[in-house]
Protein backbone atom coordinates (compact mmCIF):
# COMPACT_ATOMS: atom_id res chain seq x y z
CA UNK A 1 0.00 0.00 0.00
CA UNK A 2 2.87 2.41 0.74
CA UNK A 3 4.63 2.12 -2.24
CA UNK A 4 1.04 2.42 -4.12
CA UNK A 5 1.08 5.69 -2.41
CA UNK A 6 4.74 7.16 -2.72
CA UNK A 7 4.22 6.32 -7.05
CA UNK A 8 0.80 8.20 -7.17
CA UNK A 9 2.38 11.06 -5.12
CA UNK A 10 5.46 11.28 -7.89
CA UNK A 11 3.25 10.76 -10.80
CA UNK A 12 0.91 13.60 -9.78
CA UNK A 13 4.26 15.81 -8.71
CA UNK A 14 5.07 15.33 -12.62
CA UNK A 15 1.74 15.94 -13.87
CA UNK A 16 1.98 19.28 -11.40
CA UNK A 17 5.65 19.91 -13.06
CA UNK A 18 4.29 19.36 -16.59
CA UNK A 19 1.16 21.85 -16.07
CA UNK A 20 3.43 24.64 -14.31
CA UNK A 21 6.13 24.52 -17.50
CA UNK A 22 2.71 24.45 -20.10
CA UNK A 23 1.62 27.69 -18.17
CA UNK A 24 5.11 29.54 -18.49
CA UNK A 25 5.32 28.78 -22.31
CA UNK A 26 2.01 30.48 -22.68
CA UNK A 27 2.92 33.59 -20.84
CA UNK A 28 5.79 34.42 -23.13
CA UNK A 29 4.46 35.83 -25.71
CA UNK A 30 7.87 36.25 -28.09
CA UNK A 31 8.18 32.64 -27.35
CA UNK A 32 8.24 30.86 -31.22
CA UNK A 33 6.01 27.90 -31.03
CA UNK A 34 5.96 26.43 -34.85
CA UNK A 35 7.45 23.00 -35.31
CA UNK A 36 8.80 24.16 -38.84
CA UNK A 37 12.39 25.48 -39.72
CA UNK A 38 12.72 28.99 -40.08
CA UNK A 39 16.02 30.35 -41.87
CA UNK A 40 17.60 31.20 -38.86
CA UNK A 41 16.97 27.23 -37.16
CA UNK A 42 18.92 26.36 -40.91
CA UNK A 43 21.71 28.86 -40.51
CA UNK A 44 22.33 27.25 -36.75
CA UNK A 45 22.29 23.73 -38.54
CA UNK A 46 24.45 24.76 -41.23
CA UNK A 47 27.24 26.36 -38.74
CA UNK A 48 26.50 23.13 -36.74
CA UNK A 49 27.10 21.05 -39.45
CA UNK A 50 30.87 22.87 -40.58
CA UNK A 51 31.66 22.51 -36.66
CA UNK A 52 31.01 18.93 -36.85
CA UNK A 53 33.18 18.32 -39.76
CA UNK A 54 35.84 20.09 -38.22
CA UNK A 55 35.43 17.82 -34.99
CA UNK A 56 36.03 14.47 -37.09
CA UNK A 57 39.19 15.89 -39.17
CA UNK A 58 40.18 17.03 -35.71
CA UNK A 59 39.86 13.77 -33.98
CA UNK A 60 41.00 11.90 -36.77
CA UNK A 61 44.12 14.03 -36.68
CA UNK A 62 44.88 13.50 -33.02
CA UNK A 63 44.13 9.65 -33.15
CA UNK A 64 46.80 9.15 -35.53
CA UNK A 65 49.06 11.09 -33.53
CA UNK A 66 47.85 9.77 -30.07
CA UNK A 67 47.68 6.08 -31.26
CA UNK A 68 50.15 5.35 -33.99
CA UNK A 69 52.42 4.42 -31.56
CA UNK A 70 50.62 1.45 -30.68
CA UNK A 71 50.64 -0.26 -34.56
CA UNK A 72 52.75 -2.98 -35.14
CA UNK A 73 56.32 -2.96 -35.96
CA UNK A 74 57.33 -3.63 -39.54
CA UNK A 75 56.48 -7.65 -40.36
CA UNK A 76 58.86 -10.30 -39.54
CA UNK A 77 58.06 -12.35 -42.67
CA UNK A 78 59.22 -12.15 -46.13
CA UNK A 79 55.65 -11.93 -47.23
CA UNK A 80 54.47 -9.01 -44.72
CA UNK A 81 55.92 -5.93 -46.90
CA UNK A 82 53.65 -6.33 -49.44
CA UNK A 83 50.59 -6.82 -46.93
CA UNK A 84 51.48 -4.06 -45.52
CA UNK A 85 51.95 -2.30 -48.39
CA UNK A 86 47.97 -3.38 -49.60
CA UNK A 87 46.92 -2.35 -46.37
CA UNK A 88 47.92 0.72 -46.54
CA UNK A 89 47.20 1.77 -49.83
CA UNK A 90 43.45 0.63 -48.99
CA UNK A 91 43.93 2.97 -45.69
CA UNK A 92 45.30 5.96 -47.77
CA UNK A 93 41.97 5.40 -50.45
CA UNK A 94 39.84 5.29 -47.51
CA UNK A 95 41.04 8.48 -46.07
CA UNK A 96 41.27 10.37 -49.05
CA UNK A 97 37.52 9.64 -50.39
CA UNK A 98 36.20 10.19 -46.67
CA UNK A 99 37.93 13.53 -46.67
CA UNK A 100 36.80 14.80 -49.78
CA UNK A 101 32.95 13.20 -49.47
CA UNK A 102 32.61 14.16 -46.22
CA UNK A 103 33.70 18.33 -46.71
CA UNK A 104 31.42 18.11 -49.91
CA UNK A 105 28.28 16.51 -47.71
CA UNK A 106 28.67 19.11 -44.87
CA UNK A 107 28.98 22.04 -47.77
CA UNK A 108 26.57 21.51 -49.38
CA UNK A 109 24.14 20.78 -46.31
CA UNK A 110 25.28 24.57 -45.53
CA UNK A 111 25.59 26.05 -48.63
CA UNK A 112 21.73 24.92 -50.01
CA UNK A 113 20.51 24.86 -46.97
CA UNK A 114 16.47 25.58 -46.79
CA UNK A 115 15.46 30.02 -47.48
CA UNK A 116 12.36 31.43 -47.17
CA UNK A 117 11.30 31.74 -50.93
CA UNK A 118 13.46 29.58 -52.21
CA UNK A 119 12.75 26.30 -54.70
CA UNK A 120 15.02 23.57 -54.47
CA UNK A 121 16.10 22.58 -57.98
CA UNK A 122 16.43 18.95 -58.40
CA UNK A 123 17.01 16.40 -61.41
CA UNK A 124 14.51 13.02 -61.60
CA UNK A 125 17.73 11.11 -63.39
CA UNK A 126 20.95 12.30 -64.98
CA UNK A 127 22.13 9.10 -66.45
CA UNK A 128 26.07 10.96 -66.88
CA UNK A 129 26.45 10.92 -63.23
CA UNK A 130 25.08 8.21 -62.48
CA UNK A 131 27.10 6.35 -65.03
CA UNK A 132 30.50 8.91 -63.26
CA UNK A 133 29.69 7.79 -59.40
CA UNK A 134 29.50 3.82 -60.18
CA UNK A 135 32.14 3.34 -62.03
CA UNK A 136 34.81 5.13 -60.38
CA UNK A 137 34.09 2.99 -57.29
CA UNK A 138 33.84 -0.18 -59.78
CA UNK A 139 37.20 0.65 -61.07
CA UNK A 140 39.11 1.00 -57.62
CA UNK A 141 37.10 -1.65 -56.11
CA UNK A 142 38.11 -3.88 -58.73
CA UNK A 143 41.48 -3.03 -58.76
CA UNK A 144 41.98 -3.70 -54.96
CA UNK A 145 39.65 -6.98 -54.96
CA UNK A 146 42.23 -8.21 -58.00
CA UNK A 147 45.49 -7.06 -56.09
CA UNK A 148 44.37 -8.74 -53.14
CA UNK A 149 43.51 -12.39 -54.73
CA UNK A 150 46.83 -11.72 -56.34
CA UNK A 151 48.74 -10.88 -52.96
CA UNK A 152 46.81 -13.80 -51.16
CA UNK A 153 47.47 -16.74 -53.56
CA UNK A 154 51.20 -15.37 -53.35
CA UNK A 155 51.02 -15.80 -49.76
CA UNK A 156 49.09 -18.66 -49.86
CA UNK A 157 51.57 -20.91 -51.69
CA UNK A 158 52.20 -23.57 -49.73
CA UNK A 159 54.51 -26.21 -51.04
CA UNK A 160 57.41 -28.03 -50.84
CA UNK A 161 60.00 -25.91 -52.43
CA UNK A 162 63.16 -24.63 -50.67
CA UNK A 163 63.47 -27.40 -48.58
CA UNK A 164 60.39 -26.15 -45.80
CA UNK A 165 60.62 -26.82 -42.37
CA UNK A 166 57.05 -28.67 -41.52
CA UNK A 167 55.69 -27.76 -38.43
CA UNK A 168 52.00 -28.78 -36.68
CA UNK A 169 50.12 -26.42 -34.71
CA UNK A 170 47.80 -27.80 -32.17
CA UNK A 171 44.71 -26.07 -30.96
CA UNK A 172 42.36 -27.14 -27.52
CA UNK A 173 41.02 -25.20 -25.02
CA UNK A 174 42.83 -23.13 -23.95
CA UNK A 175 46.35 -23.62 -25.15
CA UNK A 176 48.79 -24.54 -28.26
CA UNK A 177 51.30 -27.43 -28.57
CA UNK A 178 53.45 -27.52 -31.54
CA UNK A 179 54.69 -30.79 -33.61
CA UNK A 180 58.10 -30.80 -35.75
CA UNK A 181 58.33 -33.65 -38.24
CA UNK A 182 61.92 -34.53 -37.32
CA UNK A 183 64.83 -35.26 -38.66
CA UNK A 184 62.71 -36.98 -41.76
CA UNK A 185 61.15 -33.16 -41.52
CA UNK A 186 57.47 -35.47 -42.19
CA UNK A 187 54.80 -35.40 -39.69
CA UNK A 188 53.48 -38.64 -38.50
CA UNK A 189 49.71 -39.55 -39.06
CA UNK A 190 47.53 -38.06 -36.27
CA UNK A 191 43.73 -38.77 -34.86
CA UNK A 192 42.24 -37.49 -31.88
CA UNK A 193 40.40 -40.53 -31.79
CA UNK A 194 44.28 -42.10 -30.79
CA UNK A 195 44.81 -38.94 -28.30
CA UNK A 196 45.96 -41.49 -24.59
CA UNK A 197 47.00 -39.19 -21.95
CA UNK A 198 48.24 -41.95 -19.78
CA UNK A 199 50.73 -42.76 -22.27
CA UNK A 200 51.77 -39.02 -23.40
CA UNK A 201 50.02 -39.66 -26.99
CA UNK A 202 48.44 -35.97 -26.33
CA UNK A 203 48.12 -35.08 -29.74
CA UNK A 204 46.75 -38.49 -31.23
CA UNK A 205 50.21 -39.35 -33.13
CA UNK A 206 49.69 -43.09 -34.92
CA UNK A 207 51.98 -45.34 -33.23
CA UNK A 208 52.63 -47.49 -35.90
CA UNK A 209 53.66 -44.54 -38.36
CA UNK A 210 57.29 -44.82 -38.52
CA UNK A 211 57.26 -41.31 -39.49
CA UNK A 212 55.51 -40.55 -36.20
CA UNK A 213 58.67 -41.99 -34.31
CA UNK A 214 60.88 -39.27 -34.29
CA UNK A 215 58.36 -36.16 -33.94
CA UNK A 216 58.89 -33.60 -31.43
CA UNK A 217 56.71 -31.99 -29.56
CA UNK A 218 56.71 -28.79 -27.33
CA UNK A 219 55.11 -26.04 -25.78
CA UNK A 220 57.64 -23.27 -26.94
CA UNK A 221 57.47 -22.60 -31.00
CA UNK A 222 61.24 -22.39 -32.53
CA UNK A 223 61.39 -21.22 -36.31
CA UNK A 224 64.82 -20.42 -37.70
CA UNK A 225 65.64 -17.40 -39.41
CA UNK A 226 65.67 -16.75 -43.65
CA UNK A 227 64.08 -20.78 -44.02
CA UNK A 228 60.74 -21.30 -45.25
CA UNK A 229 58.01 -22.98 -42.44
CA UNK A 230 55.02 -24.85 -43.23
CA UNK A 231 52.61 -24.76 -40.50
CA UNK A 232 49.54 -27.46 -40.86
CA UNK A 233 47.18 -26.87 -38.21
CA UNK A 234 44.76 -28.72 -36.41
CA UNK A 235 41.51 -28.43 -33.65
CA UNK A 236 40.62 -30.92 -30.54
CA UNK A 237 37.53 -29.39 -30.15
CA UNK A 238 36.42 -26.16 -30.94
CA UNK A 239 37.11 -23.37 -33.91
CA UNK A 240 40.92 -21.48 -33.55
CA UNK A 241 42.69 -19.12 -35.32
CA UNK A 242 46.26 -19.52 -35.35
CA UNK A 243 47.29 -15.71 -35.49
CA UNK A 244 51.23 -14.30 -35.91
CA UNK A 245 50.45 -10.80 -35.88
CA UNK A 246 54.17 -9.97 -36.18
CA UNK A 247 54.39 -12.30 -39.16
CA UNK A 248 51.54 -11.09 -40.86
CA UNK A 249 49.36 -15.16 -40.35
CA UNK A 250 46.56 -16.35 -39.76
CA UNK A 251 44.80 -19.16 -40.54
CA UNK A 252 41.45 -20.74 -38.65
CA UNK A 253 41.85 -24.24 -37.24
CA UNK A 254 39.02 -26.73 -37.79
CA UNK A 255 38.14 -29.73 -35.84
CA UNK A 256 38.32 -32.36 -38.59
CA UNK A 257 40.21 -30.67 -40.97
CA UNK A 258 43.71 -29.30 -41.36
CA UNK A 259 44.40 -26.47 -42.80
CA UNK A 260 47.83 -24.70 -43.94
CA UNK A 261 50.17 -21.32 -44.08
CA UNK A 262 53.43 -21.16 -44.93
CA UNK A 263 55.61 -17.56 -44.34
CA UNK A 264 59.51 -17.30 -43.84
CA UNK A 265 60.87 -15.73 -40.74
CA UNK A 266 63.37 -12.69 -41.63
CA UNK A 267 64.08 -11.29 -38.26
CA UNK A 268 64.91 -12.98 -35.38
CA UNK A 269 63.98 -12.32 -31.54
CA UNK A 270 66.90 -10.59 -30.68
CA UNK A 271 66.98 -8.63 -33.84
CA UNK A 272 63.33 -7.35 -33.37
CA UNK A 273 64.02 -6.10 -29.79
CA UNK A 274 66.63 -3.73 -31.24
CA UNK A 275 63.36 -2.34 -33.64
CA UNK A 276 63.39 1.35 -32.42
CA UNK A 277 59.25 0.52 -32.04
CA UNK A 278 59.63 -2.20 -30.27
CA UNK A 279 62.13 -0.59 -27.88
CA UNK A 280 59.47 1.53 -27.10
CA UNK A 281 56.47 -0.04 -26.73
CA UNK A 282 59.00 -2.05 -24.36
CA UNK A 283 59.80 1.30 -21.84
CA UNK A 284 56.08 2.30 -22.43
CA UNK A 285 54.77 -1.21 -20.94
CA UNK A 286 57.84 -1.40 -18.43
CA UNK A 287 56.45 2.57 -16.86
CA UNK A 288 52.65 1.27 -16.76
CA UNK A 289 54.37 -2.40 -15.23
CA UNK A 290 56.70 -0.21 -12.48
CA UNK A 291 53.46 1.38 -11.09
CA UNK A 292 51.75 -1.00 -11.01
CA UNK A 293 54.46 -3.11 -8.95
CA UNK A 294 54.92 -0.24 -6.67
CA UNK A 295 50.83 -0.49 -5.58
CA UNK A 296 51.88 -4.18 -5.05
CA UNK A 297 49.36 -5.22 -7.87
CA UNK A 298 49.86 -8.82 -9.70
CA UNK A 299 51.44 -8.91 -13.49
CA UNK A 300 53.88 -6.25 -12.82
CA UNK A 301 57.13 -7.62 -13.36
CA UNK A 302 59.74 -6.15 -16.15
CA UNK A 303 58.46 -7.04 -20.00
CA UNK A 304 60.69 -8.26 -22.61
CA UNK A 305 58.95 -8.78 -26.47
CA UNK A 306 58.75 -11.88 -27.66
CA UNK A 307 57.28 -12.92 -30.95
CA UNK A 308 53.61 -14.71 -30.07
CA UNK A 309 50.87 -17.23 -31.09
CA UNK A 310 47.49 -15.96 -30.18
CA UNK A 311 44.30 -17.40 -30.85
CA UNK A 312 41.93 -14.76 -32.48
CA UNK A 313 38.76 -17.10 -32.31
CA UNK A 314 36.29 -15.79 -29.04
CA UNK A 315 36.89 -19.56 -28.11
CA UNK A 316 35.56 -20.05 -24.60
CA UNK A 317 35.61 -18.67 -21.29
CA UNK A 318 40.02 -18.69 -21.40
CA UNK A 319 40.31 -17.63 -25.03
CA UNK A 320 42.20 -14.48 -23.50
CA UNK A 321 44.55 -17.08 -22.41
CA UNK A 322 45.18 -19.11 -25.27
CA UNK A 323 49.12 -18.07 -26.43
CA UNK A 324 52.52 -19.75 -27.29
CA UNK A 325 56.36 -17.69 -27.01
CA UNK A 326 57.86 -18.12 -30.65
CA UNK A 327 61.39 -17.88 -30.97
CA UNK A 328 63.08 -17.10 -33.71
CA UNK A 329 66.89 -17.30 -34.04
CA UNK A 330 69.89 -18.72 -36.44
CA UNK A 331 69.85 -22.51 -38.19
CA UNK A 332 72.85 -22.96 -35.45
CA UNK A 333 70.85 -22.12 -32.22
CA UNK A 334 67.48 -23.95 -33.63
CA UNK A 335 69.90 -26.92 -34.03
CA UNK A 336 71.24 -27.12 -30.72
CA UNK A 337 67.74 -26.68 -29.33
CA UNK A 338 66.10 -28.96 -31.46
CA UNK A 339 69.11 -31.64 -30.06
CA UNK A 340 67.90 -31.08 -26.92
CA UNK A 341 64.54 -31.78 -27.47
CA UNK A 342 63.07 -36.17 -26.88
CA UNK A 343 61.26 -37.60 -29.85
CA UNK A 344 57.60 -39.29 -29.46
CA UNK A 345 59.26 -42.45 -29.32
CA UNK A 346 61.21 -41.54 -26.50
CA UNK A 347 58.42 -39.81 -24.56
CA UNK A 348 56.10 -42.65 -25.14
CA UNK A 349 58.87 -45.13 -24.36
CA UNK A 350 60.34 -43.29 -21.11
CA UNK A 351 57.05 -41.72 -19.18
CA UNK A 352 53.96 -43.83 -20.15
CA UNK A 353 52.02 -42.48 -17.06
CA UNK A 354 52.21 -38.32 -17.66
CA UNK A 355 51.89 -36.39 -20.28
CA UNK A 356 55.21 -34.88 -21.37
CA UNK A 357 56.11 -32.23 -23.22
CA UNK A 358 59.70 -32.80 -24.66
CA UNK A 359 61.65 -32.79 -21.15
CA UNK A 360 65.36 -32.03 -22.57
CA UNK A 361 67.63 -34.91 -23.12
CA UNK A 362 69.47 -35.83 -19.98
CA UNK A 363 66.77 -35.13 -17.53
CA UNK A 364 64.49 -37.71 -16.21
CA UNK A 365 60.72 -37.06 -17.07
CA UNK A 366 58.43 -36.47 -14.13
CA UNK A 367 56.46 -39.44 -13.11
Amino acid sequence: MTTILILSVLALVAIAIWQMTKIFELSQLKVETSQIANDTDNKNNGYMLFAFMVFTYLITIFSFWKYSKFLLPDASSAHGEEYDYLLLVSFAIIFVVQFITQFLLHYFGYKYRGKKGNKALFFADNDRLEFIWTIIPVIVLAGLILWGLYTWTAIMDVNDDDDPLIVELYAQQFGWTARYGGEDNVLGAANVRMIDINKANVLGLDEADTYAADDVIVKELHLPVGRKVNFKMRSQDVLHSAYMPHFRAQMNCVPGMTTEFSFTPIKTTDEIRQDPDVIDKVKRTNVIRAERAAKGEDNSDPWEFDYILLCNKICGKSHYNMQMKIIVETQKEYDEWMAQQKTFAETVLIDEVKPAFNTPKGETAGL
